[in-house]
């Protein structure tokens, strides 16, 4: 065997260790768990948002503000917790759960702002900000357009 020959068996054995290793040391992951966490941890929060829409609801709030208070109650609370920190670890135990649209782009938002607040106002704060919450803001703007030029071309030829 030449020196060239000895040297890739030699890379293909360290290789083949360290996915060994690698198996060892990864968590398994149950799909099962996994989903009864979020299940769990987004139906907490989606009653935590119907008791405060009721509250709103039973001091004589109309059922539209209601709604429209719960969102801003449920948007500041997601703010406080991930500003606290939080709301990182619900999201660590209940992952996809706590992705529930309101708390999860608050969220989204909220982190970038805290991490990069070293950087400046400008090019910390400003330019990080939408770093996550962006292609959310930016495909529901194109899904929404798009949706809305179908809209119209189904009214003009009277299928609607």
């Amino acid at each position: 065997m030449t020196g060239m020959e000895s040297d890739i068996v030699d890379i293909e054995k360290r290789n083949q260790q360290y996915n060994e290793y690698v198996k060892e040391v990864t968590p398994k992951a149950s799909c099962l768990i996994h989903c009864i966490k979020a299940f769990i941890t987004g139906g907490i929060i989606c009653c935590i948002g119907q008791a405060v829409n009721m509250l709103y609801m039973n001091n004589g709030i109309s059922k539209d503000n209601a709604a429209l208070w719960t969102t801003i109650t449920l948007v500041g609370i997601s703010v406080i917790l991930t500003g606290f920190g939080i709301y990182p670890l619900i999201t660590t135990w209940g992952g996809a759960g706590s992705l529930v649209p309101i708390t999860g782009f608050a969220n989204g938002v909220a982190a970038p702002a805290i991490e990069f607040k070293k950087e400046g106002q400008v090019f910390g704060i400003g330019t990080r900000i939408f770093q996550i919450g962006g292609p959310v803001i930016l495909y529901g703007i194109f899904t929404a357009w798009v949706l809305g030029l179908i809209y119209v071309i189904f009214k003009a030829f009277g299928l609607l």
